[in-house]
């Protein structure tokens, strides 16, 4: 008997002193975005609660800003705010807290599924190396700078598709992820084409049953999003930021007319939505479930008419992806390659590029440079569809890169 319970102990306190380790790593960014000037700290998190308290108070959700400097408004489905009414309830800075404390648990969930396989004999090392890696990547980063809700949206959509014996219907959570926001809804599609008729039709009821359920409880808000909010995409914010990394966003930076830029974005989403779904549905089949996923999320980013760069959390499913069981020192290099380019600030090089007004310099590669995160993630797409396939296929044909049985738990 003590031979059984001490190797588990052991498991249990290295677990602890890998969640010490973590905690000492992100706290520097931590520590930085909970003290910074109030009218800067956690502002989508603001929106969050103050969409709650609207709710709680029976007043317009889609008719109010947050104060001056920021004038942002509810830009999320009715059952968000709905479900933002706990947060109402909380001290903001109780909230804040909170909420931070979720994006690292979100943050761990999707490491744990995305680094599975890689995680191996030395779990707790591993995984505490993985998530102060993963929290440095920029997306991750403006999670804890806003406060934002993307990396839980991640982590609902990664253990829908991947856990092996969920204890929940399969569907479920990519339904409540695509009810809360939108983008998610790009799972549907995956199912889809997919022939997962089963998950499809559970993700479908549980979106629609909670897309219906703000008509009953505040119809008027219901009312006022599909109809009119939904409608106006300014509302998210300036569609030309440089932070608006989705095709449509580096068009609009082009500054063609209109016009003509939809048509541009319109064929560029038929084209990339063809190839991406296309490579997923290849990977699903091949049975590479993550790398499936990895490219879904990659459409929510790109197919997007907006998405500011948080939304691009889902390059820690592209690592994992990459990375694979970590055996292969070429998916390593190529997965430490693309971690280094999301943790540094690439769009804004890009700006101050455009800045300097260097002829030819300036306005071409500059260009370029701003718009780098959003062609980046147009690279993964086929990186995931094409190169990963084939480097799988060379590592079969490598007895020194044999795979090992997969982890059964």
């Amino acid at each position: 008997m003590t031979g059984v319970e001490t190797p588990m102990r052991r498991r249990w306190w290295a677990w602890a002193l890998a969640a010490v380790v973590v905690a000492a790593g992100v706290w520097p960014l931590v520590e930085h975005w909970l003290t910074n000037p109030g009218d800067q700290r956690l502002v989508d998190l603001d929106v969050y609660r103050t969409g709650g308290q609207m709710v709680l108070d029976g007043r317009p959700v889609y008719g109010f800003f947050t104060p001056a400097p920021q004038l942002l408004p509810f830009t999320y489905p009715p059952v968000a705010a709905l479900f933002a009414s706990g947060l109402a309830a909380m001290s903001w800075v109780t909230a804040q807290w909170v909420w931070t404390a979720g994006i690292f648990a979100a943050l761990g969930v999707a490491v744990g599924f995305a680094f599975r396989e890689s995680l191996g004999r030395h779990a707790p090392w591993v995984f505490a190396f993985l998530m102060v890696a993963c929290t440095f990547l920029m997306p991750i980063r403006d999670q804890v700078r806003f406060g934002q809700v993307d990396i839980l949206l991640v982590a609902l959509c990664l253990a829908d598709c991947v856990a092996r014996r969920p204890w929940w219907p399969r569907g479920f959570l990519i339904g409540l992820a695509t009810a809360v926001k939108l983008t998610p809804g790009v799972f549907l599609i995956y199912l889809l084409v997919t022939r997962q008729w089963r998950t499809l039709f559970m993700a479908s009821l549980v979106t629609a049953l909670l897309t219906l359920l703000p008509f009953a409880v505040i119809p008027q808000d219901a009312v006022d999003f599909w109809f009119g909010a939904l409608l106006d995409s300014e509302r998210l914010g300036a569609n030309a930021a440089t932070t608006n990394q989705s095709m449509r966003g580096m068009l609009i930076r082009l500054y063609l007319p209109d016009l003509l830029t939809t048509a541009i974005w319109l064929a560029a989403v038929a084209a990339v939505g063809w190839y991406g779904f296309r490579g997923a549905r290849d990977a699903y089949r091949r049975g590479d479930t993550l790398t499936a996923v990895a490219l879904v999320g990659l459409m929510a980013v790109l197919l997007s008419p907006v998405a500011w760069i948080h939304h691009l959390a889902w390059v820690v499913v592209v690592l994992g992806a990459i990375a694979g069981d970590g055996r292969d020192p070429v998916r390593l290099r190529v997965a430490a390659g693309v971690w280094l380019y999301y943790v540094v600030p690439v769009p804004w090089w890009g700006v101050a590029i455009k800045a300097a007004e260097i002829p030819v310099v300036s306005p071409v590669l500059g260009k370029i440079v701003q718009n780098g995160f959003g062609l980046g993630a147009i690279f993964l797409v086929w990186l995931l569809a094409h190169w990963l396939p084939g480097r799988r296929a060379e590592e079969s044909r490598m007895p020194h890169l044999a795979r090992q049985p997969a982890d059964t738990l």
